[in-house]
């Protein structure tokens, strides 16, 4: 990473007050190491207030930021009274550029909460988490007043507001710090009782200075064991709220980021600006020395740029290479990442560093191989074994339970049921690769062997790198007789895998047209001829044909962050990701990168807003977007591969709200393929053509399925556009009403086509309903008859009448 163009940030820490009216005995600001808030104003100054937004919105408007985040803290935020709080939110809206939404909380122990707090909160936007260790008992351990007194009472009655009607929509969740003598279930079942939309259990900030409690009756683990005891709870419960701890590590496992900066190797994007205006580091930081999260920066006089580049802020988004020797050659880092920065602190090493793995290591590596091995990844719960409808075609064992098939005919799946399928086809691709490699008379031995032993010895790696969306399309193209592809592909997979692990391994690996490719890294221009790459804990060498070494990919495999701990690669190096229907880009230029970056950024924001019931299975199913070349003038491209799950290939359209529309239109393709792996929802031998409404041309029954279901998105698309241009005029607002008439008519039509022809088998035809479910509701919507008109026009004009 350069110093001249640092990664940006996009979530912020302002802490409105620096005193708290607990004195709870685990808190990291006023209990540990550093004293730095006692000389700290108590409130922040309006003064402060309005420059932080402004630095925030000058960085949203150069780095083109789809959405920041702002977190209100402290101390404890509402001693800053309500009147700051509404200056502090008015400051902040008002000073970020158009198109940058503001994803604005606050974080409180809940005490002083009251019906005008929730309705300042209400009307200025503002989500609300709340501080809760679990039942009295567990609560009271720490959280306690100065005198004693417990603080249980006044939360329990913070979260019942916010549970009321009125309200519901502002509770972020619960905020649990851990403490192992405390009883798990009773912690768990506690929380649970509150209905909170989100837990966060939380390991109690610690050093090797200051290691955690570890009572010997508990063993040599007792963090690791209290939290898969919450677990395998939360899994026999169905998962009734999201826990991030508990989400990061199923996403890890499968070669996703991670939703949390204590987990995994994303970058930090994290700022705290205190109330003197000056800012620091993350607040965890606060534990290890006094002093440690300084920067020596103030709101004043440096930029968020120049935060950006404080060597404190580097070391957090440097990922594996920042992380200590004995972690990168661990096998859970990928999803470790060695643990919060904050607990990697020892003084006794010649100075003090953060170079030590977590003082929770033996826990964490315990927690993470007890969820890997828990036989229910993020999906589907353990117990979630549904008896099929009549009628209903069986299912891949443990792929979709019927509720999730159910879920997927209405044209959505949340996260659970995308990452259900994910898996399915993770070991599709195990599947196509073995009988390629067989029918291949099994070339290429060295490779394959190393590869199984990857899998034994470092799973999570070889899942990254074969849940990568071009994995496939060696085996498939093998399988179809295209031998000229070769074996190189599998060598090259093989050592992407022992890169990941970090072993030692060596493979040899065929070069062809002087380029290198490990998929999921990146290519690196080498001479023909065959090349040896060796995974080293610390990354990798590759040894050319002529001698030459090469440690770093020429041209890396580029990811863009969208949101929370989710990024996307933007893929332009994959030699195979030639399969869509379109031509591929070639390499993306600086400027063309950064094109991208805003598009995709933008898009996705509108996706949030426009498509929210599309977005969150994007999110947990989309991982790469492949740019196509452009087509021919006034004509969008896009297009999705059947074999390349998880990708999608677009040519960059010329406005954000097309390339939603887009994203939206061909990840339904991803999801009705992979539905279609599992099981029959049409008789494959049917021969009839099909004509779709929007088509000129008969098509087989699989495309009018897959068109139609594609169009259901569509649909909800303007729709959703629809409804928030209700009566302005304009010609934007006109154009949503014509395209909405058009497509729901067409998405409808195409649904009863589909069920009538006959070929539909009984979950084709289970499917065919869902779809007619969802299009119902827009078909009642009313429209003007110059929106009708116009959508008949384009009709005729497409029917050629």
């Amino acid at each position: 990473m350069t110093t001249s163009n640092p990664l940006p940030l996009t979530q912020f820490v302002v802490k409105m007050h620096s005193r708290c009216d607990l004195a709870c005995d685990h808190c990291y600001v006023y209990e540990h190491a550093d004293s730095s808030w006692r000389s700290r104003p108590k409130v922040i100054a309006d003064g402060i207030m309005a420059k932080a937004a402004e630095r925030i919105g000058e960085h949203a408007a150069a780095h083109r930021l789809p959405a920041v985040r702002v977190v209100l803290h402290g101390g404890e935020p509402l001693l800053a009274g309500p009147d700051r709080l509404r200056r502090a939110a008015t400051a902040l809206r008002a000073a970020l550029p158009p198109g940058c939404a503001l994803d604005l909380r606050i974080h409180t122990n809940g005490v002083l909460l009251s019906r005008d707090f929730c309705a300042l909160f209400a009307e200025q936007d503002i989500k609300v988490g709340i501080s809760l260790d679990g039942d009295r008992a567990a609560n009271d351990r720490h959280r306690r007043f100065a005198d004693g007194r417990s603080s249980h009472p006044q939360v329990l009655r913070a979260v019942a507001l916010l549970n009321e009607p009125a309200y519901r929509h502002l509770f972020a969740g619960l905020l649990c710090t851990m403490d192992v003598e405390n009883d798990p279930a009773a912690v768990y079942r506690a929380l649970a009782e509150l209905r909170p939309p989100a837990v966060d259990f939380l390991l109690p900030h610690a050093t090797w200075d200051e290691p955690p409690k570890r009572p010997a009756a508990l063993g040599a683990t007792p963090y690791a064991d209290w939290l898969l005891t919450v677990h395998r709870l939360w899994e026999a419960d169905g998962r009734p709220f999201s826990v991030r701890t508990f989400e990061s590590v199923h996403r890890t496992l499968r070669g996703f980021s991670s939703l949390t900066e204590s987990l995994g190797l994303e970058p930090s994007d994290l700022a705290v600006l205190e109330t003197d205006g000056t800012f620091e580091q993350a607040d965890s930081l606060k534990t290890a020395y006094d002093g440690a999260p300084a920067t020596g920066m103030d709101v004043f006089a440096h930029s968020l740029d120049d935060l950006a580049r404080h060597p404190g802020i580097a070391a957090r988004q440097s990922g594996l290479a920042g992380l200590a020797e004995a972690c990168r050659a661990c096998s859970v880092v990928r999803s470790c990442g060695g643990g919060l920065y904050a607990h990697r602190y020892r003084s006794d090493d010649g100075g003090g560093s953060f170079d030590h793995p977590s003082v929770y290591c033996g826990d964490l590596m315990t927690f993470i191989n007890g969820v890997a091995g828990s036989g229910s990844p993020v999906g589907v719960p353990a117990q979630a074994v549904e008896a099929a409808p009549p009628g209903a075609e069986p299912l891949l064992p443990a792929a979709l339970t019927p509720s999730q098939l159910d879920e997927l005919a209405r044209g959505y799946g949340g996260t659970e049921t995308v990452a259900a399928l994910g898996r399915s086809q993770l070991a599709l691709t195990r599947a196509l690769l073995a009988a390629a490699w067989d029918a291949s008379g099994q070339g290429r031995a060295e490779a394959w062997a190393l590869l199984a032993e990857l899998d034994a010895a470092a799973p999570a790696a070889v899942d990254t790198v074969l849940a990568h969306p071009y994995a496939r399309v060696w085996a498939a193209r093998r399988l179809a007789g295209d031998l000229a592809v070769g074996l190189g592909p599998l060598a090259a997979l093989t050592a992407a895998a022992a890169v990941r692990a970090g072993r030692g391994d060596a493979v040899a690996v065929p070069v062809r047209g002087g380029r290198l490719h490990l998929p999921t890294l990146g290519r690196i221009a080498v001479p023909d001829g065959e090349a040896v790459v060796t995974g080293r804990a610390d990354g990798f060498e590759v040894r050319a044909s002529d001698g030459s070494v090469h440690t770093v990919p020429d041209e890396p495999l580029r990811r863009i962050r969208l949101a929370d701990g989710w990024t996307v690669a933007l893929e332009d190096t994959d030699p195979l990701r030639d399969c869509h229907d379109h031509p591929v880009a070639e390499r993306l230029s600086a400027g063309e990168l950064l094109d991208w970056t805003g598009a995709l950024r933008e898009a996705w924001e509108l996706l949030g807003r426009d498509l929210p019931g599309y977005a969150e299975g994007i999110r947990a199913g989309l991982t790469t977007v492949t740019p196509l070349r452009p087509g021919p003038t006034g004509r969008d491209v896009s297009s999705a591969a059947r074999q390349a799950y998880g990708a999608v290939g677009i040519a960059r359209p010329a406005t954000a709200p097309t390339l939603a529309l887009l994203l939206a239109h061909e990840f339904q393709h991803v999801k009705l393929g992979a539905v279609l792996d599992l099981t029959d929802l049409y008789d494959r031998a049917d021969p009839t053509l099909y004509f779709a409404p929007w088509r000129p041309d008969p098509r087989p029954l699989e495309g009018l399925l897959q068109g139609t279901y594609a169009h259901l998105a569509v649909t909800e698309y303007w729709g959703t556009r629809t409804l928030a241009y209700d009566g302005l005029p304009g010609t934007a607002a006109d154009r949503a009403r014509e395209q909405f008439a058009l497509w729901r008519r067409y998405t409808a039509e195409a649904v009863e086509r589909l069920a009538s022809s006959g070929s539909l088998t009984g979950t084709g035809l289970r499917f065919a309903d869902g779809m007619r479910a969802t299009v119902a509701p827009w078909l009642a919507l009313p429209l003007p008859a110059a929106a009708e008109q116009a959508a008949d026009r384009v009709r005729r004009e497409r029917a050629g009448v």
